[in-house]
């Protein structure tokens, strides 16, 4: 239950609202600090009216002015700046023409002023048109700066959404492709029950990584699940050729990772392990949690780099180049991607992450 309410709208959410609370406020300002100078100035209680009319006449200009001004604030500098000068000089001589003619007729009705001495009080006049015109030029470019920032972050998210959508969904063509070719091997083989075993299996891998956010992230325990859907498709291929080993520590079971982030690691190996050596490769996928770090690693017992010669990096159509770049649009710097090869064989790769979990992403 919420102990404080509905949390408070910002100020400038309706920038109608708060212009009018702003100037009503402004404006209400200076009527008193005008009325409470002519008062201490043994002016009377009668200065309350011409400084009333001077206060309307104000408000008034202003209106006229922030309407212009809203027009002018979005065109070039130099028309921006050079109408709003003369716009605001024109407006402190009516200002000026109407308070010193309001304080001639309140107390010296028989002097009326003439020509130039209308102008009289511009220089106080201007000085607070100017004032006035400064905050709104303040307040509205902020409030523009704030827009295009927002704006801006927006477009970052979905710049880097749209990315890791890139990233993810250069989904193994070569697997979908063999796998397939399988498919069709079996049919024409008419062994059905294994062809409509592995349809289903690929049916299942499909639909998680559709069903799921490409920006998403699973379980550690979700993404090796959907890592024996995929072997058991590759399994169905290799048969005894391929052996595969899952350890995962308890404690990393619900760390929370990118998903679909070790299937192109796995297939990797498959591709450098398994394929070339008549004897097949085992494949090692682990996971263990390091302090607040979470560490997994996929390793295979084939050739390494040594006889195989260095793994491509778009071999799998995603590629070790892909998985760095996922992590460090995850993570940042809070990452780390490590190969581990040795001159006796096999090959593997270490990717340490922060630990998170669920409940630590729900918003408090």
């Amino acid at each position: 239950m919420a102990m404080f309410g509905p949390q408070a709208k910002p100020f400038f959410e309706d920038k109608n609202r708060a212009f009018w609370m702003l100037q009503s406020a402004g404006w209400a300002g200076y009527f008193v600090l005008r009325s409470l100078g002519g008062l201490a100035n043994a002016m009377g209680l009668l200065f309350i009216v011409p400084t009333a009319l001077s206060t309307a006449t104000g408000y008034s200009l202003t209106l006229l002015m922030a309407s212009i001004f809203r027009r002018l604030i979005h065109r070039a500098p130099l028309l921006t700046w050079g109408s709003s000068i003369v716009i605001l000089i024109m407006s402190s001589a009516v200002f000026s023409t109407i308070e010193v003619w309001s304080h001639a007729t309140f107390y010296r009705p028989g002097a009326m002023p003439s020509g130039i001495e209308f102008l009289g009080a511009i220089l106080l006049d201007f000085a607070v048109l100017a004032a006035w015109s400064g905050l709104y030029y303040g307040i509205n470019f902020y409030l523009l700066l704030e827009e295009q920032a927002d704006q801006l972050q927006r477009l970052e998210h979905q710049a880097s959404s749209a990315q890791l959508a890139m990233l993810r969904y250069q989904l193994n063509p070569h697997f979908l492709f063999n796998t397939l070719n399988s498919i069709s091997t079996l049919v024409l083989l008419k062994q059905t029950d294994r062809a409509n075993a592995m349809l289903s299996r690929l049916s299942s891998f499909l639909r998680y990584t559709l069903v799921n956010e490409p920006s998403g992230q699973v379980s550690v325990t979700q993404e090796v699940e959907t890592l024996k859907l995929y072997l058991e498709i590759e399994k169905m291929r290799f048969e005894d050729r391929l052996q595969t080993r899952f350890e995962v520590d308890p404690a990393a079971a619900m760390a929370r990772m990118p998903s679909l982030l070790l299937q192109p690691l796995v297939e990797n190996a498959i591709k450098y392990a398994v394929t070339p050596q008549e004897e097949g490769a085992e494949i090692v996928v682990e996971a263990r949690l390091a302090g607040d770090r979470v560490q997994i690693t996929v390793s295979d017992n084939g050739p390494g780099l040594n006889e195989a010669g260095p793994r491509s990096t778009s071999s799998t159509g995603v590629g070790l180049a892909n998985i760095r770049e996922r992590l460090s649009q995850a993570y940042g710097n809070e990452q780390r991607f490590e190969i581990q090869s040795s001159r006796g064989g096999g090959f593997g790769v270490m990717i340490e992450i922060p630990f998170q979990t669920e409940e630590a992403r729900e918003p408090a």
